[in-house]
């Protein structure tokens, strides 16, 4: 299913919770819309799903309008699939009957499903690895069987759309990760497209096709996870997802002088316009290159430090401004020591 939205914007009372949002997403694609706490995202997805209709613009599913502010086509015409934050199950159907359901009682589950129920139970359950689970009741399971049990029950009827909203946030860090790699491979089994709202940078980096990073309703940037991590194109995303510190200093064309250091240009030839009007280089944490005291680079000294098994965490006062740095080097709080861009940095008058 390929899908358009077209100039959406949604009003709730006095509050625009959307502002003018135009994306596509193509048929398979995994895109994962990224955001802080009421910046929209989930708004967003309600309107993908028919339990929002927009207030102004258009969606369009396989080039049909399902939404618009004189037209919004119910959910359960829309040949979607939905996971929720919370997992939702009925506590009187085992594992079993949750898939069962969808596939009875959605009206626009294909006649192939319909005409062979107990074929795609059985896929379904094999699919997301519950088959040794099927009588099971939700108070017996765990918190990961739970949500495979909410996959599953969006894909019973084969959808051409599976819209997750923050369907792991309620899970412990390792269920977190196993349950990444169970949804991508729901997705390059079924070849569904998926729509998945998160807050967290890791999930949407490590799953998604392509992320869109919105804040106060509208989309700041989008794009492959590398762009996003690698490239941001304005101060939000350099801070909200690669974490990066924004570094004061001089540009001249693709080179940068930061402050504090009158021996050191980083090339800046992939660091967007904006930073180069706005006299900052984004530096993630990973990037700087630490050394023990020195006069190369912006010297400073270590205010705090984290151990964390393979790398050290460190704050690092550079004058008015405080760092933050990731190094496998150990030193001590107090230490003095110099930052330069790992990889990049060019001596002048060398």
């Amino acid at each position: 299913m390929s899908i358009e939205i077209r100039q959406v914007s949604k009003v709730f009372g006095s509050f625009q919770a959307l502002h003018s949002i135009n994306l596509t997403i193509e048929k398979g694609e995994f895109v994962a819309i990224l955001g802080p706490s009421g910046c929209g995202k989930t708004t967003l997805l309600r309107i993908l799903a028919g339990f929002e209709q927009p207030s102004s613009g258009e969606v369009q599913m396989n080039g049909r309008m399902v939404a618009g502010a004189d037209r919004l086509l119910p959910p359960e015409k829309r040949r979607i699939g939905m996971v929720f934050q919370s997992f939702a199950l009925w506590p009187h159907m085992n594992v079993t009957e949750h898939i069962r359901f969808p596939i009875r009682t959605h009206k626009d589950t294909p006649p192939h499903i319909r005409g062979q129920e107990e074929q795609r139970i059985r896929q379904v359950l094999e699919l997301t690895g519950l088959s040794h689970l099927a009588e099971r009741m939700p108070h017996e399971l765990s918190g990961g069987q739970k949500q495979r049990v909410a996959i599953a029950r969006a894909l019973a009827s084969e959808p051409s759309l599976l819209l997750m909203d923050e369907p792991l946030s309620s899970l412990d860090a390792m269920l977190r990760m196993d349950m990444r790699r169970e949804i991508q491979q729901v997705h390059r089994s079924t070849g569904s497209a998926i729509v998945y709202v998160t807050h967290d940078q890791g999930e949407a980096l490590a799953m998604a096709d392509r992320i869109v990073v919105m804040k106060d309703g509208r989309i700041e940037q989008a794009g492959t996870p590398q762009d996003i991590y690698l490239r941001p194109e304005t101060e939000f995303v350099a801070r909200f997802v690669s974490k990066s510190n924004l570094i004061e200093g001089r540009w001249s064309g693709n080179s940068f002088t930061p402050q504090g250091s009158s021996n050191t240009a980083w090339d800046g030839a992939e660091v967007a316009g904006y930073f180069k009007q706005s006299g900052l280089y984004p530096v993630r944490p990973d990037q700087f290159l630490l050394r023990a005291g020195g006069e190369d680079g912006i010297p400073g000294e270590i205010v705090n430090v984290q151990f964390q098994g393979k790398e050290f965490h460190y704050d690092i006062r550079c004058d008015e401004h405080q760092w933050e740095v990731i190094s496998p080097l150990a030193f001590r709080l107090h230490d003095r020591v110099s930052l330069s861009l790992a990889n990049s940095p060019v001596l002048l008058g060398v």
